[in-house]
């Protein structure tokens, strides 16, 4: 409404600006008129049937709305007064009847079957509810949010009060009375349209309100009193009045439900913060809006003269100034109502902007900056990594992830943790910022686990923390992670790290867990152990085996030092492929031999599938297989050498027998024609049923033409020339033995006093999976040794095991490291005593898992003390092997290892009487398969030796495990490493004398891309442990012995590994000088042995004699590396059943020792020919598809 006084004012006057301004602001069309009365103007036009006198009617639409709220207050005030009347009322009638009943106690039966009267109170049948009742719960239906009718309603509601609310945004630039047409406003006809539908909600939630009274003096009721009875004053007076309109603004209060009936709002400071900021900006929109009314209308007691021209905008501006109280003074309000207002105003906005705007700052600030959702992109995988996220867990894991050599990684990765990333971790992130995300949260939370697509990603990888306090609560935490993705999730592959071995047995309790589908849990325990145990069998195969699985780059050196060969070996890696239709033919070694020298591969293992699609692993080294359809015939291939050029052979295959496959592939193995090969007889053709009775179960089935060769050598080996068996791989057999001692494989058909003696199914001798030796369990007290029974019993080639523990320490899990050294695959005889050093207390607790293992004792004592070390003859052992205590609540990590390496430095440092410790050895070196030990001639240690005893602790073979991977600097005085050096570049882990479980950490990422890696390596370094064998552990959390069966016994027949020795024997001729690719083949034709690493003394390069005892790690060289007599080399045999029968007489300490080997004086001195005796290691060549080798 616009005004202006009639009268003379001064020039210059705000009346007289006003009412210039108001002038200018009018439409100049003729059609509009400006009527003038009682100091009025109020724009109008000839088509509206408009007051043309210029009355005003403010006060019309005011009264609108008071009468409706007041008049519906006195209504329902008058209906609840006489409600309570008429209760009060009959109350007392009720009173006086019930007091009659009493005085006339024997009228009152008749009074209770008389009709009652209408004043009587009856209760009504509790199954007849009335219209009212159901038109009140229809209605609260339809208001409720419980539904989905209901929230549609509330949610259309508050989508029409925000138009409105725009409506008059858009209004508010008019003047604040005016004359309009209904018919042609198309603005007014909109808000007509919304406040109908406001009226009819309004009438649902009277309906359904349980207190009329409370509901009449809601803030929404109110709103709809000041805003709905003044649009149809408009249209019936035609004319607007701008008004209250503006508390429609109150509507935005209700913002943070309507986000939560929708599903938005979850979070509690989510909730908080839409609250507060619907509630700040609701308050200040609407005392704007007051403010705009009365500054543009003037005080009433003023005849409205004293108004100033002010937008919405300017009034929201000023109430914002008001509040923060800066107050700059260029908009004020000049209106004694407006004056007014603003002092309460400022009192309430005040406080408010002091509390709110503070809260919601800090709600801003505290808001998750890793709180988004991933986003998938197509064609492009991602995993989800969680568990312990920290600078050392993620930066390791990335670098073997991402590593070059994989070459282009489309795998996007996602860290999920419930904490934030520090500074250093963060900018990790960024510096890999297309290929790593993080978020915040927890994978216990489904929420969490649904906003990084935990549905669609190829697999979840969980670390775990290897140097917390508590193994087990790290492992139940983990347990929690799996169990809440796979109730999340059940088809997502999960990969987890585990602590114990023990607690392994719970992934198996989950529906879901399934290791068939790719489900794999890398025990971290259980592979240190094993890798530990296999230095004791073979030093420096922990080394070499760890760094196969880890992605390392080629480091090329110029000069001829040791570290060069080392770093060649390191760039090897493992990889698994499918062979071509071109090799099917051909038996493993002349696989192996073309792979070796024609693609510089070395194949390590296969795997091929059963009928019944199971998988089976092929770890007899001479396996040979057929195939129906094709043939590889060396008439035609013979010359090529080329390796692409090899392919299908196209030669003509006619239909023949069984038989005559078997005879033709054998042609074709020893280079004969079909005439003059003699290696199968007649013999064979008559013995073709005993063949399939004996294997009726093979993995490659007769009846398909697709049986083994070497099965049938072994159960008929008088069919075979010496000659030929030589040839396909009677690796176990010299020329001059006889067929008695080459019949194996067959538990049933192993010869001699052996067979009687495995059969014996009174004697539990191995497990009930025939993995491992065993024994009755033994009390603790009967395997204690005290320092004279020890020194008394002349321990020799035995293992010593120095343990840091108390009764408070974590258990490290010995079990996992007795069990590789009690395989089933060594001869009883062949089992190295172990003895261990430490707390009694601590290992007692240990001893559960460890009771059911022969040849244990126990000396208990520390491994600081000379005087224990003496005791047990550190000086004569294989190995010793140096545990860590396991204290990681030290906060300094230099001090973690301490006496790990004090006892490392303690034994190195004693000095040794020889005098004293010349034993008569009746060791033997390791006599290659296929000669017989006893033929001198043949023999590469030519009988029985004596063996001096160390006189240095340098000399004695230790490996040390390490927490902290910065600490082996200390372990070797006399190496440069440098502290920074990374571990697999220093001198300790190249020899095999160090080991850290941080070299594990490369098994997540290689098991992620190649799921047959951690099944090749658990059957490498735990000598057999299989699924079954955890399952049973799961029930009985101990070994449970067994009769032995030929089933059982067959499960013997697994490769092992052994270290061959140069200097004298078979190969002495390829020792100085040599090629080894000419070993190679040697040892792979002749005795079926596969050779892929080469332990090497140090100091072997300088072509000088050293001093230095020490040596390292070669991995797979090259066909013209040159061999030197020192040398040994590591090689994959198999299980050899004649070697119980020629040494059982043997003393145990005549045929374990081999430490004099690494104790002489120079390179080319020759070692004393017991240190062959590293022959006696275990190694499971189970297999998946075909293992390689390749250097990079």
């Amino acid at each position: 409404m616009l005004a202006e006084a009639d009268g003379t004012v001064p020039h210059g006057s705000d009346s007289s600006m006003r009412t210039s301004n108001i002038n200018n602001n009018i439409n100049p069309d003729s059609s509009i008129l400006i009527s003038r009365m009682a100091d009025v103007v109020i724009p109008y036009s000839s088509e509206v049937p408009c007051d043309n006198n210029g009355q005003r009617m403010w006060w019309a639409f005011l009264a609108s709305s008071m009468v409706t709220f007041f008049g519906g207050l006195f209504i329902i005030l008058l209906w609840r007064t006489l409600k309570y009347l008429w209760t009060v009322c009959c109350h007392c009638n009720i009173k006086n009847k019930e007091a009659q009943k009493v005085n006339n106690p024997a009228n009152n039966q008749a009074a209770d079957r008389a009709p009652k009267g209408p004043d009587e109170k009856e209760e009504a049948p509790a199954n007849e509810v009335g219209w009212m009742t159901s038109v009140k719960d229809w209605a609260g239906v339809m208001i409720s949010a419980q539904t989905l009718t209901g929230r549609v309603l509330v949610v259309l509601v508050f989508a029409l009060s925000i138009g409105a609310l725009g409506i008059y945004f858009i209004d508010s630039s008019d003047p604040i009375e005016s004359c309009q047409n209904f018919y042609k406003d198309f603005t007014l006809q909109i808000d007509m349209a919304f406040n109908v539908f406001f009226l009819l909600y309004f009438g649902l939630r009277f309906i359904a309100a349980n207190d009329k009274l409370w509901f009449w003096l809601e803030v929404n009721s109110v709103v709809d009193f000041f805003t709905v009875p003044p649009v149809f004053v408009s249209v019936y007076l035609n004319r607007s009045w701008l008004g209250l309109r503006f508390l429609r603004a109150l509507r935005l209060i209700q913002f943070s439900e309507i986000l939560q009936f929708l599903n938005i709002l979850k979070t509690s400071n989510s909730i908080k913060l839409v609250n507060l900021c619907s509630i700040f900006i609701s308050t200040w929109l609407t005392a704007a809006g007051f403010i705009h009314l009365v500054e543009n209308s003037g005080d009433p007691w003023e005849n409205f003269q004293n108004s100033q021209s002010l937008s919405y905008w300017e009034c929201v501006y000023l109430l914002m100034v008001t509040m923060s109280t800066v107050g700059y003074g260029d908009v004020y309000a000049r209106t004694t109502l407006g004056r007014l207002f603003m002092v309460f105003f400022i009192l309430g906005g005040l406080a408010m902007f002091a509390s709110y705007v503070p809260e919601i700052i800090e709600l801003i600030g505290n808001r998750k900056k890793y709180g988004g959702s991933y986003s998938a992109v197509n064609g492009r995988k991602h995993i989800v990594v969680c568990g312990h996220i920290t600078l050392e867990s993620v930066s390791n894991f990335l670098k073997d992830f991402l590593h070059k050599d994989r070459d282009d990684v489309n795998v996007e990765i996602v860290f999920l943790h419930n904490i934030s990333p520090n500074l250093e971790l963060e900018a990790l992130f960024k510096r890999h910022f297309t290929q790593v995300e993080f978020y915040q949260g927890s994978v216990l939370n489904p929420h969490d686990l649904a906003r990084v697509k935990i549905e669609s990603a190829d697999a979840c990888l969980i670390l775990a923390n290897k140097y917390c306090a508590d193994p087990d609560a790290e492992d139940a935490s983990n347990i929690m992670r799996v169990i809440s993705i796979k109730n999340y999730h059940p088809k997502i592959r999960i990969i987890t790290q585990m602590l114990q071995y023990h607690n392994k047995a719970h992934l198996l309790n989950i529906p879901s867990w399934n290791w068939k589908e790719g489900d794999d849990a890398i025990c971290l325990a259980e592979l240190k152990a094993g890798f530990i145990a296999q230095s004791c069998l073979a030093q420096g195969l922990s080394t070499m085996l760890a760094n196969l699985f880890s992605m390392r780059s080629f480091i090329e050196i110029e000069e001829d030092t040791w570290q060069k060969y080392y770093l060649e070996g390191v760039a090897n890696e493992m990889y698994t492929e499918y062979l071509s239709s071109a090799f099917v033919g051909l038996s493993f070694p002349m696989v192996c031999e073309l792979c070796y020298v024609k693609l510089k591969l070395l194949l390590i293992a296969i795997e091929f599938k059963s009928e019944q699609r199971e998988s089976r692993s092929s770890n007899k080294i001479s396996r040979l297989f057929f195939s129906s359809q094709v043939l590889f015939a060396a008439s035609c291939h013979d010359d090529i050498t080329d390796p692409k050029r090899i392919k299908k052979c196209g030669c003509k295959r006619p239909k023949m027998s069984v038989y005559k496959r078997m005879k033709l592939a054998c042609c074709f193995d020893c280079g004969r024609s079909e005439q003059d090969c003699s290696c199968m007889s007649g013999s064979v053709h008559s013995n073709m049923d005993t063949l399939q009775r004996a294997y009726p179960l093979s993995s490659v089935s007769v009846h398909d033409c697709a049986t083994t060769l070497r099965a049938f050598e072994d159960e008929h080996p008088s069919t075979l020339s010496p000659k030929k068996k030589q040839r396909n791989g009677g690796m176990r057999n010299s020329p001059n033995c006889s067929p008695k001692m080459m019949s194996r494989h067959d538990p049933l058909l192993i010869p001699g006093n052996e067979q009687i003696e495995n059969m014996d199914m009174n004697v539990k001798r191995y497990d009930s999976t025939g993995m491992f030796h065993w024994c009755p369990s033994k009390d603790i007290e009967k395997v204690i040794l005290t320092r004279s029974e020890a020194s008394m019993t002349v321990l020799s080639g035995h293992v010593v095991v120095c343990i840091f523990g108390d009764v408070t320490s974590a258990l490290v899990g010995l079990r996992n490291l007795v069990m590789p050294l009690r395989a089933s695959n060594f001869h009883y005889h062949e089992l190295k005593p172990i003895v261990f050093v430490g707390s009694l207390d601590y290992l007692r607790r240990e001893w559960e898992t460890l009771h059911n293992f022969p040849k244990v004792s126990i000396l208990p004592g520390t491994p600081l003390s000379r005087a224990d070390l003496r005791a047990v003859n550190i000086n004569l052992c294989d190995m010793c092997v140096i545990l860590s205590a396991n204290q990681n609540n030290i906060e300094d990590a230099s001090l973690q290892d301490k006496e790990c390496i004090l006892a490392t430095l303690n034994i190195k440092s004693m000095q040794f009487d020889d005098s004293i410790g010349v034993l008569q050895a009746n060791s033997q070196g390791f006599t290659p398969p296929g000669m017989d030990r006893s033929s001198p001639d043949s023999s590469p240690v030519h009988g029985f030796v004596r063996q001096a005893s160390v006189t240095t602790g340098s000399n004695i073979p230790i490996i040390t495990e390490l927490v902290n991977d910065s600490n082996v600097q200390f372990l070797d005085q006399d190496d440069d490493d440098d502290p920074d050096t990374e571990l697999y570049l220093t001198q300790p882990f190249a020899c095999g004398t160090a080991f850290a479980v941080s070299v594990l950490d490369s098994l997540m990422s290689a098991t992620y891309f190649n799921d047959n890696i951690l099944t090749l390596i658990r059957t490498l370094v735990t000598g057999g442990a299989t699924p079954e064998l955890e399952a049973l552990l799961a029930e009985e959390n101990a070994l449970r012995g067994g009769y032995s069966t030929p089933q059982t016994l067959a499960n013997r027949d697994r490769c092992r590994v052994a270290q061959l020795a140069l200097y004298d024997g078979p190969f002495a001729d390829l020792g100085d000088g040599g090629c080894y690719g000419d070993l190679f083949c040697k040892a792979l034709k002749t005795y079926n042995m596969l050779c892929f690493g080469i332990y090497r003394l140090r100091d072997a390069h300088l072509g000088a004699p050293s001093q230095c005892t020490k040596r390292y790690v070669i991995t797979n060289p090259p066909y013209e590396f040159e061999l030197v007599p020192t040398d040994l080399i590591f090689c994959l045999m198999q299980f050899d059943h004649n070697a119980g029968q020629s040494r059982t007489s043997l003393s145990h300490s005549s045929h374990s020792s081999h430490s004099s080997s690494k104790k002489s004086s120079s390179v080319h001195s020759i070692p004393p020919s017991n240190r062959q005796n590293r022959s006696s290691k275990t190694r499971e060549s189970l297999c998946h598809l075909v293992y390689l080798l390749y250097s990079s």
